[in-house]
């Protein structure tokens, strides 16, 4: 399947002159802590490679992505859901059993096998970061690979609550949650760090300046340098960093919802 990355530089215009009007109350938070004070309107980032890799699960044709906490709650569901696929990984490795690390290379690989499938996904850090934001009145998934669409979807809800229920006061008191994830929710993660600081600065408005880039390019020197590890290949591989540090490659959010089943994320195009 060959995956065409539009250009998204009129969705930089968009999120700018959105954030001229209202100011947005947006904040940084940091890792399982970070998402259990999470308020307002969450954003769950992990860059390397949850919720990558969940993009690319609906790319590749999944019905539906599933974000369980844990390795037991995902096999049980797996068991209610037929034909459904296991996605997860702790430490970086695959989960025994599963039909695929958290791994989007390994996902685009596998497409036939995605297609048409609801996808059970557990991580060590991102998908714990959902099911323990339950402070937030919505909660949406964040990676480089979606982040200008994130702000913009963001732009759109408040307009929304501005223009129904809510006076430009109460608008202002709707707080943004950017929760950088991290390594494993326990240390935090540059490359969660530089995705969080710049969906604020579109948020807020703000030109996004020329060191982003090089911030960019350069996670391969710090948790990134794990896919360029020869020895690490099986489980890190070296296209996974690429696939996962392109920026705003897709023009939709993911947005968490509930059901008697549990979670599930749910792409919306902005």
């Amino acid at each position: 399947m060959t995956l065409v990355f539009p250009d998204t530089e009129p969705m930089r215009e968009t999120a700018a002159e959105a954030a001229a009007g209202d100011p947005v109350d947006c904040r940084i938070l940091h890792l399982l802590e970070g998402a259990k004070e999470a308020t307002g309107i969450a954003v769950i980032i992990d860059v390397f490679r949850a919720f990558s890799v969940e993009c690319y699960l609906y790319e590749m044709g999944a019905t539906l992505v599933r974000p369980v906490g844990t390795i037991e709650e995902a096999r049980a569901l797996h068991e209610m859901i037929p034909g459904s696929i296991l996605v997860g990984e702790r430490k970086g490795i695959r989960c025994e059993g599963f039909d695929f690390g958290n791994s989007p290379s390994q996902i685009v690989a596998g497409a036939e096998k995605v297609k048409g499938r609801v996808a059970i996904h557990t991580t060590s850090a991102g998908t714990q970061g959902i099911v323990n934001a339950t402070g937030a009145r919505e909660i949406l998934t964040g990676s480089l690979v979606n982040a200008k669409a994130v702000a913009t979807y963001i732009h759109k809800r408040l307009a929304e609550a501005s223009a129904s229920a809510f006076t430009s006061e109460n608008l202002r008191a709707i707080p943004v949650s950017l929760v950088a994830m991290g390594l494993s929710a326990e240390r935090r993660a540059a490359e969660d760090e530089l995705c969080a600081e710049y969906i604020c600065a579109y948020l807020e408005g703000k030109e996004i300046p020329p060191s982003y880039e090089e911030r960019r390019q350069n996670l391969k020197d710090f948790d990134g340098k794990r896919f360029f590890d020869p020895d690490l290949q099986e489980h890190f591989p070296e296209e996974d960093y690429h696939m996962c540090i392109k920026e705003s490659a897709f023009p939709y959010v993911l947005r968490i919802g509930r059901d008697d089943l549990g979670y599930f994320s749910e792409r919306v195009f902005v």
